[in-house]
């Protein structure tokens, strides 16, 4: 028996998976690759295993992280190979190891966000989203967990940030906290859409790209 942590990608058509639909989807395909699961005890056992952070329904990731318990010893790239042989389009298995850190050691993301646009990107748009980024406070209004509606200063959890102008979009490369608190990349086109409302694009893509350690290093 052995714990074993599984890196996997979650782009195209997966991203309108929720998280329960995923997790429904990773324990069937355990199953039919006949990988033995530890389970919970009690009434209703279920496997034991977990994902890091799990990702809003939309956006995609290369670096999705799936802890869990084998009731044998098995061999990394022999599980990947067998999980993409099962796994539906859009999941794909990059690699499968013992844990280096607990989850807890996840503590930044880095992600791209790309705000679209239809008619093209304005003159001087990608400057301004970088002045307005770079503020000492960057203040939106969300909605809670109870859909109450609060303010949240972004700021403090944003790390780092470049901007760029590409065909139609701006591209924004952003490190942001992962938890603890967290900070959904979603909300910097929300900080722009509040604070810049002339530059509020037609159509926004969140994808993440890699997960850190509190080193700045991948997390593993």
């Amino acid at each position: 028996m052995g714990k074993l942590r599984l890196l996997f990608a979650k782009e195209g058509r997966a991203v309108y998976i929720s998280h329960l639909d995923l997790m429904r989807t990773l324990q069937r395909v355990f199953l039919r690759e006949g990988v033995a699961l530890r389970h919970s005890q009690g009434f209703h056992p279920h496997p034991v295993l977990s994902i890091a952070l799990p990702l809003s329904v939309g956006q995609s990731s290369r670096c999705e992280i799936l802890d869990f318990e084998t009731l044998e010893d098995l061999e990394g790239e022999e599980l990947v190979r067998r999980l993409n042989r099962s796994l539906p389009e859009g999941l794909l298995a990059r690699s499968c190891y013992v844990p280096v850190w607990p989850v807890r050691e996840l503590e930044k993301l880095q992600c791209r966000v790309e705000l679209l646009y239809d008619a093209g990107v304005r003159a001087g748009a990608a400057e301004a989203v970088k002045d307005l980024l770079s503020r000492e406070s960057v203040v939106i209004r969300k909605r809670t967990k109870r859909k109450a509606m609060a303010e949240l200063d972004i700021r403090p959890l944003l790390h780092s940030l470049e901007v760029r102008e590409e065909l139609g979009a701006l591209a924004l490369e952003a490190v942001v906290s992962a938890q603890n608190p967290g900070l959904n990349p979603a909300l910097l086109a929300a900080a722009v859409e509040a604070h810049l409302p002339d530059l509020a694009p037609d159509f926004v893509r969140v994808r993440r790209l890699e997960a850190l350690d509190k080193r700045g290093e991948t997390f593993r």
